[in-house]
C-alpha cells in the first residue's frame, strides 16, 4: 500500500497489542490505540504520534470516530481468558462487535482490515500439521465466537469490497506476555507439572515474528479475504518446551505428571469456585487444552502469500524473554 498510513489498533492494551502499537510507531506511522484498559500502554510513553482512546470495542459510535481517522485497522480486541463468562458474552465481544466494526470500516473507506483470529478455531486437532484448509471444529465458547467473527470479516469482504486479511496466530509468546511469565515462574518455583506424558505438540511464535506477519498482512498486495496461519519455525513437545526453560533458568527439577482425566474435573471445580468468589482461576479447562492437546501447523501459505519467514527459534525466544524479566527483577 502507498500513502501515509494512519493505523487503528483495537485491543492495544493486550500483550500483542502493546507490541504492535510500538512496532507501527517505530515504522513512522500515526497510531490510534483502543482498549478498555490502556494504562500499561500509556505508561510506556511512546510519543506524540500515539493517540490512546479507552473504549470498549462494543461501543460502535465511539469506535466510528477512531475508524474515521484511520486507513489501516488491526483488529485484536477480543474476550479471551474470561472463563467465568457465558457464551453470550464471547459472542457479543468477539462476533457481534467485529461485525459492527467491519461494517463501519467499509462505510468509512478503510484501505485494509487485518483481523487477528486464532488457530483455536480448529478445536482439538486430529491430523497434524493443520493448514488453512483444515476444517474448523471449535469446542469452547471463545473458539466458536472467533470463528463467527471470521465469517463476519469474510462476508464484509465479499459484500462491500473491503480489503481484508484474516491472520490465525498460533501460540504467541515473549516479553510482556503474562501467560508466558506465569509458565516460566511456575517452572522456576518447581511447581510445574505435566498433564499426561508431555509429548503433545505446541507451535510457538515469538512476538517479533508475529509482528512481521501483521506488517506483511497490512502492506503487501494480496487478494482480499485471505486467511493465513502464522506460526514459528517449528513445533515442539511440551516436554521439550519445559526442558528448554529449565536449562535457560539453570534450574534442576523433574516435574511430576498428572493424568488428563484427573485434571478435567479439577479444573471444572476451580472454575466454579472462581465464578462464585469473583476471582480469576489459577488453572482452567482452557489452560488445560494447552498442556493436554496437540497443535502443529503448515505455514507454507504464509511464506508464499506474506513472504513470511519466522526466524526466532524457541530457545532464542525463551532466552530473550527470560532475560527481559530478569532485568526487571520479576524472575
Amino acid at each position: 500500500m502507498t500513502g501515509e498510513r494512519k493505523v487503528l489498533v483495537t485491543g492495544a492494551g493486550g500483550f500483542i497489542g502493546k507490541h504492535l502499537v510500538r512496532d507501527q510507531l517505530a515504522r513512522g506511522h500515526d497510531v490510534t490505540a483502543t482498549d478498555v484498559d490502556l494504562s500499561q500502554l500509556e505508561a510506556m510513553k511512546l510519543g506524540s504520534r500515539l493517540t490512546c482512546r479507552q473504549i470498549d470495542v462494543r461501543s460502535s459510535e465511539e469506535m466510528r470516530l477512531c475508524v474515521r481517522q484511520s486507513n489501516i485497522i488491526f483488529h485484536l480486541a477480543a474476550a479471551h481468558l474470561e472463563v467465568s463468562e457465558d457464551e453470550a458474552y464471547f459472542v457479543d465481544v468477539n462476533a457481534r462487535a467485529t461485525k459492527d466494526l467491519i461494517r463501519i470500516a467499509a462505510e468509512e473507506g478503510v484501505s485494509r482490515f487485518v483481523h487477528c483470529s486464532t488457530v483455536g478455531i480448529y478445536g482439538p486437532l486430529k491430523n497434524l500439521p493443520a493448514d488453512e484448509e483444515t476444517l474448523p471444529a471449535p469446542d469452547i465458547p471463545y473458539e466458536r465466537s472467533k470463528l463467527a467473527a471470521e465469517k463476519a470479516v469474510r462476508d464484509a469482504s465479499l459484500r462491500n469490497g473491503l480489503q481484508t486479511v484474516i491472520l490465525r496466530p498460533a501460540w504467541v509468546y515473549g516479553p510482556l506476555c503474562a501467560r508466558t511469565l506465569k509458565l516460566i515462574r511456575t517452572i522456576a518455583k518447581r511447581r510445574f507439572f505435566f498433564v499426561g506424558d508431555g509429548e503433545n505438540l505446541r507451535h510457538p511464535i515469538y512476538i517479533t515474528d508475529m509482528l512481521q506477519a501483521f506488517e506483511s498482512a497490512a502492506a503487501r498486495a494480496i487478494p482480499s479475504g485471505e486467511i493465513v496461519i502464522a506460526a514459528g519455525p517449528e513445533a515442539i513437545t511440551v516436554q521439550q518446551l519445559v526442558a528448554i526453560i529449565l536449562e535457560e533458568l539453570d534450574v534442576d527439577y523433574s516435574p511430576r505428571r498428572l493424568p488428563a482425566w484427573f485434571m478435567e474435573p479439577v479444573c471444572l471445580g476451580i472454575e466454579k469456585i472462581a465464578a462464585i468468589t469473583g476471582t480469576t482461576p489459577p488453572f482452567s479447562r482452557r489452560s488445560l487444552k494447552f498442556f493436554a492437546e496437540s497443535s502443529a501447523f503448515d505455514i507454507s501459505k504464509a511464506r508464499r502469500v506474506l513472504d513470511f519467514n519466522p526466524g526466532v527459534s524457541i530457545r532464542q525466544g525463551l532466552r530473550l524473554t527470560i532475560q527481559f524479566y530478569r532485568e526487571r527483577g520479576v524472575l
